[in-house]
């Protein structure tokens, strides 16, 4: 499995670590940068990149890391086909997959330590679209505010 993943300055120390972490896991890895600590970067710099290539299906999911992850969340959503969120639990980072088809999960630099971020990636990438009826339905009405 395809995976990208992308970092500021205020994740790029994480991103390292979860970078060689999915490699470990076996898991083909994409970077989108950032590819240096550089605190004057921008995240929609690196996040934007990465967010086009999971709506592209050039990797199969993402994970973008910034400070806090919401600034990471925030640019990746304007992205058409993309469904990102900022997780700090176990319980979201599997069930956003499995009930809203989670494609992108943000994490914050300064604030997820990184071996609960570790438990929340593999939650994550594990984790499969379940495709309920009611999920699918309020899915296509996501669809649709896209097309406005």
């Amino acid at each position: 499995m395809k995976i990208g993943i992308a970092a500021d300055h205020g994740g790029f120390e994480l991103k390292e670590v979860l970078a060689s972490f999915l490699r470990a896991q076996h898991y083909e890895v994409q970077d989108f940068g950032a590819f240096g600590l550089d605190p004057a970067d921008d995240y929609p710099d690196m996040v934007v990149p990465l967010a086009r290539a999971v709506a592209a299906g050039q990797v199969i999911r993402g994970i973008a890391v910034c400070g806090s992850g919401v600034g990471a969340s925030i640019a990746a959503n304007k992205v058409p086909g993309v469904r990102a969120a900022l997780v700090h639990d176990y319980f979201s980072a599997h069930q956003g997959v499995e009930d809203d088809d989670m494609n992108l999960l943000c994490l914050g630099g300064r604030v997820t330590g990184s071996e609960m971020a570790k438990e929340l990636i593999l939650a994550f990438l594990k984790a499969r679209y379940i495709g309920a009826e009611r999920h699918q339905r309020r899915l296509d009405k996501v669809h649709r505010l896209e097309k406005e």
